[in-house]
């Protein structure tokens, strides 16, 4: 059996593999950042945020707005629609009831949609006593139907509003825990 060189508790590592691992040690405290969001990227993001949100509040509120005037202060009277329009663009109704009988107006949308009516058809229609022409039907006011343009506009306003949010956290915590260098530190 060979005798050994050196006892096991003074063996010491050959100096270029301590190199080695200082170097290595360097290289791993020096970590490239990384890619970090654009300014104009957030605010971009956040420009289509504000946008979906005025374009939500244009397809929430008119039609709230008709609901509750319509239920607070509106006037229910039977009616017959007059003429309906094949896209449709509008249907006309002519009041047959209450105070204001013998009057042909237009019903107006609720998110853009019209009731399936057919000319000669009798519905009832909730309609302003002050302006007549803020009238729907009267299904509609008890039940209103579901606004699809309003919820895809609030769900894409909140996707953007979420986007913009983590950008910004991302963007903030990039910038505070790495360092900023240009090159990796050369080795003593």
């Amino acid at each position: 059996m060979a005798k050994k060189k050196h006892p096991a508790d003074q063996y010491q590592l050959p100096p270029h593999v301590m190199k080695g691992k200082r170097l290595a040690a360097m290289r791993a405290a020096w970590t490239p950042r990384p890619k970090l969001p654009k300014r104009r990227l957030i605010l971009g993001i956040f420009g289509i945020f504000l946008l979906g949100l005025v374009l939500s509040l244009a397809l929430w509120l008119p039609p709230r707005f008709l609901l509750h005037d319509l239920r607070a202060h509106g006037i229910t009277a039977a009616a017959v629609v007059t003429g309906v329009d094949n896209k449709p663009k509008y249907v006309k109704v002519r009041l047959v009831q209450g105070p204001k009988s013998g009057i042909e107006v237009k019903l107006g949308d609720y998110a853009g949609m019209y009731p399936d009516a057919q000319t000669g058809d009798i519905m009832l229609v909730t309609y302003d006593p002050k302006n007549p022409s803020h009238s729907l039907s009267h299904s509609w006011v008890i039940d209103p139907p579901f606004n699809v343009p309003a919820y895809g506009t609030s769900a894409l306003t909140a996707f953007f509003l979420t986007g913009t949010v983590v950008m910004t956290l991302r963007r903030r915590r990039i910038l505070r825990t790495h360092v900023s260098r240009s090159s990796p530190p050369e080795p003593a």
